[in-house]
């Protein structure tokens, strides 16, 4: 049986970070997220990951789902393992949610690789960094993407070509 104090561990997160969504947070998000990475035993590449894939999602909140507007809320919060993985391999999971407006989970795409210009390839790089990628309405209002990165997993070209 497990003590309530490991039940907690398990649901709440170990970090729990409000910021406005003001483009001058995103470099301390982003060193907080690969400082912690790189306690929980993540290489430098690794830590690198996590923290692009958490700025282009906080950028993408903040341009596309608050329209640059720095006054809106965003949370993060941080796991230091996959959350139900039963015997996984240990990591991070994060979770990103905000108020901005929703929009289908399927329609989050980036542009198409081929379509060479600036920008657009924040979801690609989300996706390609990180093991699990999830996007998902909240319940009112908003948007949540669930973020996990394994230690010691393959890079996501690896996994496909395998």
């Amino acid at each position: 049986m497990k003590t309530r104090r490991a039940q907690a561990l398990q649901t709440e997160p170990h970090i729990h970070l409000r910021v406005c969504s003001d483009p001058l947070y995103l470099s301390g998000v982003r060193d907080m997220v690969g400082a912690v990475a790189r306690r929980l035993g993540f290489d430098d590449l690794g830590c690198s990951q996590i923290a692009l894939a958490v700025d282009e999602a906080l950028c993408n909140v903040i341009r596309h789902g608050y329209e640059s507007a720095a006054d809106r809320p965003i949370w993060i919060s941080l796991w230091p393992e996959a959350l139900g993985a039963e015997g996984a391999s240990p990591g991070i999971t994060l979770l990103i949610e905000d108020e901005a407006k929703q929009i289908e989970p399927d329609q989050i795409k980036g542009r198409e690789l081929e379509d060479i210009r600036p920008g657009g390839l924040g979801v690609h790089i989300i996706r390609e960094v990180m093991d699990e990628v999830e996007f998902a309405k909240r319940e009112r209002v908003g948007m949540r993407l669930r973020l996990v990165k394994r230690i010691g997993e393959r890079p996501a070209e690896e996994r496909a070509g395998a």
